[in-house]
């Protein structure tokens, strides 16, 4: 049974995330969009979760509802045991801070700011851990493989390894779940797998469960789990 939030880890293995009857309407009237519609779908904890879908067909839109940054028109979304779709606009943003890991395409890095300062940057706005931000911030940086490099600021680093510090900064506080949304999309084929096999290794070492979107089949082969949209709705496998 998945566990509530604040309480022990969930288990390998065991249900992370539930959507069930997710529908995403956006307007209204004669202008109305339906995005997504009827959307049932159950992650396990410690896997890597591909949707994928061509643009259009709600993938995006999807990856926000689970991972508390939008809300459905209907449905509700569970989240370690708790329906996150019942939470305030400020409790879901504390979730966020606390319980997910967020990465996108564009990095999102301060280029003023080091390796090490932009991993602890959102390591504060997530509240950090009481013994101080070092340990957790080297840690991250550490995991994703980029200790070394901590001291360069993103226009000195590659396009891969600016991804990786992003990486870094959303793992520092230590979620369970990694959201992500097209990390690769920026970068090169040599670069896209570097940033998978980080996933991998987190999935693996860590039993975080990933959940991104992606269009890249050489990336597809890669995950545990391929969920493929068309038209706001889950293709037949």
């Amino acid at each position: 049974m998945a566990a509530d939030a604040g309480s022990e880890r969930t288990a390998i293995g065991e249900p992370i995330l539930r959507a069930e009857g997710i529908k995403r309407v956006f307007g209204r009237g004669i202008s109305a969009v339906t995005a997504l519609s009827n959307i049932h779908l159950t992650i396990p904890q410690g896997t890597m979760v591909a949707l994928r879908g061509r643009s259009g067909s709600g993938k995006t839109t999807l990856l926000n509802i689970l991972g508390a940054l939008d809300e459905p028109t209907e449905g509700k979304v569970i989240f370690r045991g708790r329906e996150t779709t019942r939470l305030s606009g400020r409790e879901r943003s504390a979730l966020r801070r606390k319980e997910i890991g967020l990465v996108f395409q564009s990095f999102g890095l301060v280029p003023l700011m080091s390796a090490y300062e932009n991993v602890e940057f959102g390591l504060r706005i997530a509240g950090g851990p009481s013994q101080g931000y070092r340990p957790a911030v080297e840690t991250a940086l550490e995991k994703v493989g980029m200790r070394e490099r901590m001291k360069h600021r993103p226009p000195e680093l590659s396009g891969g390894e600016q991804q990786r510090v992003a990486i870094a900064r959303a793992i520092a506080h230590g979620p369970e779940l990694l959201i992500a949304d097209e990390p690769t999309a920026e970068l090169d084929s040599r670069m896209g797998l570097q940033v998978m096999q980080v996933f991998r290794e987190l999935v693996r070492h860590s039993g975080m469960t990933v959940v991104l979107t992606t269009h890249d089949p050489g990336i597809m082969e890669l995950v545990d789990h391929v969920i493929a949209l068309e038209d706001g709705t889950i293709a037949p496998q």
